[in-house]
C-alpha cells in the first residue's frame, strides 16, 4: 500500500497541473510579449499582440500588472476581450501634488501614459471597444497635459463601438475628452471617476438600453485656481446626451462645468431615459435641455447647484423642445439667478421639489421662469420670500398647486390662457 502513494501524488499534481493551465489558457500578460511598465518604452505594438492573440482565439483577459505604462499610439480591443488592470474598485489621485501635473503615487497600480494625437480632437480615440469587449482596472493619464495651460486637445479616450461594451473602475485622471459612447447598444459604464476637461461622457445613436453608474467627475487633478481648470468652467459639458433610448442614469455627479447634464437633438434623434440621484455642483448651468423625446427625461431625487458664470442657472429648456422633462423630488440651491428658464412648447414638471435660493442679487427675478409651453408645478416648497413663478405670454397650459411658499405668493401670468392655479399656501 505504500507503493501507491507516490503515483497517486503524481497523479493528483498532474491533475493540478492541468487544472492550473486550463484555467490560464485564456489569460494573456501583455510582458510576455514585450510591455515594459517603465513610463519611457512605448507599449503600443506589445499590447496589440496581446490583445491580438486573446482576439484570434475568440476572447479572453489580457492582463496589465502593476506599472506606468507609455503609449505613442492607440488599441483596439477585440471582440470578447477584457483589458483587465491591477485595480479593483476605481481610485482617485487627489489635488495636493506639490504643484507638479504628475501624482506623485502613479506607481500604485496600472497607469496608462497617453500622448498620441495632441492637438488633433478629431484622432483616433485611444481605446476602442467592441462586441462584449471590456476596459477596467486602470487609470488613463495624459503626462503632457499642463494644469497652468489653456488644455490640449485630445481625442476621447475611450470610444465603445459594439454592443454590450464595458467600461469598470477606471480613473480618466485628466483626459480631455473622456469616454464616446456610439453605436453601442447595452453598454454599461460603472464606476468611473476623474477630470475630463471638455467632455466626460457624449452619447449618440443608442438604440438599445444602456447603463451608466457611478460616475464622478470632479478636479481632483488641476484644482479650482488653475488655468486648465478656469477653461473647463467656460468650455466643459460632463455628460451630453444625443439619441438614446431609454437610457439609465444612476448615482452620476459633475463638479465645475460649463454644462452639467446636456441634451441635444442629432441626426439620429433624442434622448429619453431614467436618471436617478444624478448631480452638478458649481456648474454655470446644471441641467441643459435642447431637445428631448416626449416619452421623457425623468430626474428623480437630483441636486443641483449653480453660483457661478455669466448667468447661473440651474434648469434651461431651450425654445426649440417639444419633449417632456420632469423633475421629481429633486432639490435646488445656489446662490444663482433662477432656478430655470424654460422656453419651447413642451411639458416640464417639478414635483415635490425643494427650491432654496435665487434672485442673487435681489433683482426681482422669479424662481421659475416660464416662457412657453407647458409647466407642471406640484408639492413643491419655496424657501426664500421672492417672486416664485413668471409665466409668459407664450405659456398654453400650466398646473400649480398644493405648493408651501415663504412670504408673500408671488406668481406673475402674462398668458391669456386659463390655468389651474389652486391650494398653495404661503407662510411668514
Amino acid at each position: 500500500m505504500l507503493k501507491l502513494r507516490y503515483p497517486i501524488c503524481l497523479i493528483v499534481l498532474s491533475l493540478c497541473v492541468i487544472r492550473v493551465q486550463s484555467q490560464q489558457a485564456d489569460v494573456y500578460y501583455v510582458r510576455d510579449y514585450g510591455a515594459k511598465g517603465d513610463g519611457l518604452s512605448d507599449n503600443t505594438a506589445a499590447f496589440q499582440k496581446a490583445l491580438d492573440a486573446a482576439g484570434q482565439a475568440h476572447g479572453g483577459t489580457v492582463i496589465a500588472n502593476r506599472g506606468n505604462y507609455f503609449f505613442a499610439g492607440h488599441l483596439n480591443v477585440p471582440d470578447a476581450v477584457t483589458l483587465q488592470g491591477t485595480w479593483k474598485s476605481v481610485p482617485s489621485h487627489p489635488i495636493g501634488f506639490n504643484g507638479a501635473d504628475q501624482p506623485k503615487a502613479m506607481d500604485e497600480g496600472t497607469t496608462f501614459l497617453i500622448t498620441e494625437n495632441e492637438g488633433r480632437e478629431n484622432g483616433n480615440p485611444f481605446i476602442q471597444l467592441n462586441n462584449n469587449s471590456t476596459l477596467c482596472g486602470v487609470v488613463l493619464f495624459y503626462p503632457r497635459q499642463k494644469k497652468t495651460n489653456t488644455p490640449a486637445a485630445y481625442p476621447y479616450s475611450i470610444a465603445t463601438r459594439g454592443e454590450n461594451s464595458a467600461v469598470l473602475d477606471v480613473e480618466l485622471l485628466n483626459a480631455y475628452n473622456g469616454i464616446d459612447v456610439s453605436d453601442s447598444p447595452r453598454h454599461l459604464l460603472r464606476n468611473i471617476s476623474g477630470q475630463p476637461l471638455r467632455r466626460g461622457i457624449y452619447m449618440e445613436n443608442i438604440f438599445d438600453i444602456g447603463r451608466i453608474e457611478n460616475v464622478h467627475f470632479n478636479p481632483w487633478w488641476s484644482g479650482t485656481e488653475t488655468a486648465a481648470y478656469k477653461w473647463q468652467m467656460e468650455n466643459g459639458e460632463a455628460f451630453i446626451f444625443g439619441r438614446s433610448d431609454w437610457e439609465y442614469v444612476l448615482n452620476t455627479f459633475c463638479y465645475g462645468y460649463k454644462v452639467g447634464y446636456k441634451f441635444f437633438q442629432s441626426d439620429r434623434g433624442v434622448c429619453n431615459g431614467n436618471f436617478l440621484g444624478i448631480g452638478a455642483d458649481n456648474c454655470y448651468t446644471a441641467v441643459l435641455v435642447e431637445q428631448s423625446a416626449n416619452f421623457g427625461l425623468l430626474i428623480a431625487n437630483g441636486e443641483f447647484t449653480s453660483f457661478n458664470g455669466p448667468d447661473p442657472t440651474m434648469v434651461v429648456v431651450g425654445p426649440d423642445n417639444r419633449g417632456v422633462v420632469r423633475f421629481s423630488n429633486c432639490s435646488f440651491w445656489g446662490p444663482c439667478n433662477q432656478i430655470a428658464k424654460i422656453a419651447g412648447m413642451g411639458t416640464v414638471g417639478f414635483s415635490d421639489c425643494t427650491f432654496c435660493k435665487w434672485d442673487r442679487t435681489d433683482e426681482g427675478r422669479a424662481a421659475l421662469q416660464v416662457a412657453s409651453g407647458t409647466v407642471l408645478i406640484r408639492g413643491c416648497e419655496f424657501q426664500q420670500d421672492k417672486a416664485q413663478i413668471d409665466l409668459g405670454v407664450n405659456v398654453q397650459r400650466a398646473v400649480i398647486s398644493d405648493n408651501v411658499i415663504k412670504g408673500k405668493f408671488r406668481i406673475k401670468n402674462s398668458s391669456p390662457q386659463p390655468f389651474q392655479i389652486h391650494d398653495n399656501t404661503a407662510q411668514p
